[in-house]
Parts: structure tokens; C-alpha cells; sequence
């Protein structure tokens, strides 16, 4: 399991097989139940987290009891990684969104690779300088599109990252709620259920099986209009 979590991250897809069996041992493998959180933000960053199965949420708790979801992460992510390379506490929680898996690696082993294979410090640069582009990306996009864009480029965004195919729709592979949706664009519930309620009678946008499916090039059209 940890060899083939490795290999999804794309920082880590830069090592051969036999580097990637080498630092294997480096990591350990936790599961989480749905909601548990695998760890609160305030918590010291000890470790370095890579999803391997399932997905997890990063949320931040604001002072008047509102959560909001900076980013889901699907297998192959990292997070809690800047918080471990500056060495300060963890700025948001992480908490499964289903029965997951995650490798972690400490900040001391971590560190170790990354001086055994140097690579390893560009990919990681790299990485979070992404993941630093995509936050802009969002805060641009919560400060200036309407509710109804911010909703159609984050359902685009995660069809792109877990997307499978079915028909003429993309079904996002994992459960998402009208709540993670709204504290992800920042807005109401109730905005939401009716954003969505007029993406399907619009047919862009249906359900099933507690899976959200999309026509992307539908919801393409509308970001451009």
C-alpha cells in the first residue's frame, strides 16, 4: 500500500522503483473511520500525510463556529507538508470524508530523503507552489464570479482530479454534500441546493447513488458565458 501511494503523488513519481522500495520503510500506513479527523488544526506538525485511499477534506474553523473546505484531497496528495517544512503547528484540520488510508512520513525521515535524493526538494517546491497558485486561483474566484460560476468551476475541478466516466455525464467518485459544496465556495446551503437544483433541471448536472455526476463541456459553456 505504501509503494503504491508513492507512486500516485506526483513528487514522489520521480524516483525509480528501487529508490521508491528504499524509502518505503520511512512511512507508516493509518486508516480513519468517516469524520475522524487525522489531525486538528493547532496540532503540532509532526508528520507528513499522503492520501492513499479515499478522500480527505482541509478545513478551517473560523471564530464564529463556520467551517470552510480549502481542498479535498484525493489519492496521491500530500498535505500538512508546509506546516511540517516550517516547522509551525498545523494552520487547518484534515478530517476523512469516508473510510480512508493515509502514509505518513515524520519531519526527521522526511528530511532524511530529501538530502538522499535531492529531486525530491525541487518536486516538493513544485508541489506547494501549485497548491499556493490553485488558493489565489480560489480567492480571486470567491471575491469576483458569482455563486453560480464558483459552484460549476469547483464541480469541474473535481471531476478533473476524481472523475470517471459514465454515459455522457463525469461522476465525481466520492460522496459530496450540498454543505461541503457551499463551505467550499463560500456560501449558504440553501444558495447551493438551489444552484444545483437549476444545474439539473438544466441537465448539467445530476445524482446517483450519493454521487454527484456532471456534463463538463455543459459546464465548460456556462463558465465562458
Amino acid at each position: 500500500m505504501i509503494i503504491e501511494a508513492l507512486k500516485k503523488s506526483v513528487t514522489f513519481q520521480t524516483l525509480t522503483p528501487i529508490e521508491l522500495n528504499e524509502i518505503s520503510g520511512y512511512f507508516e500506513t493509518i486508516e480513519f473511520k468517516n469524520n475522524d479527523y487525522v489531525f486538528m488544526e493547532g496540532d503540532p506538525s509532526d508528520w507528513l500525510y499522503i492520501v492513499s485511499k479515499g478522500e480527505v477534506k482541509v478545513v478551517k474553523h473560523t471564530v464564529v463556529g463556520k467551517d470552510i473546505i480549502l481542498e479535498i484531497m484525493s489519492p496521491g496528495d500530500i498535505f500538512g507538508g508546509v506546516a511540517v517544512l516550517d516547522k509551525r503547528p498545523f494552520p487547518a484540520s484534515a478530517q476523512a470524508m469516508d473510510t480512508i488510508a493515509v502514509i505518513r512520513i515524520s519531519r526527521k525521515n522526511l528530511f532524511k530523503i530529501m538530502e538522499e535524493y535531492p529531486i525530491l526538494k525541487l518536486e516538493i517546491v513544485k508541489y506547494f507552489s501549485d497548491k499556493l497558485r490553485d488558493a489565489h486561483e480560489m480567492l480571486k474566484n470567491m471575491a469576483t464570479e458569482r455563486v453560480e460560476k464558483r459552484i460549476a468551476s469547483l464541480l469541474l475541478k473535481l471531476s478533473e482530479k476524481t472523475g470517471v466516466g459514465e454515459g455522457d455525464y463525469i461522476k465525481i467518485d466520492f460522496p459530496l454534500t450540498r454543505q461541503e459544496i457551499s463551505e467550499m465556495v463560500g456560501t449558504t446551503v440553501e444558495t447551493c441546493i438551489r444552484t444545483m437544483s437549476k444545474f439539473q433541471k438544466q441537465n448539467m448536472v445530476k445524482s446517483s447513488d450519493n454521487r454527484i455526476l456532471i456534463k463538463t463541456n455543459s459546464l465548460s459553456k456556462f463558465l465562458q458565458n
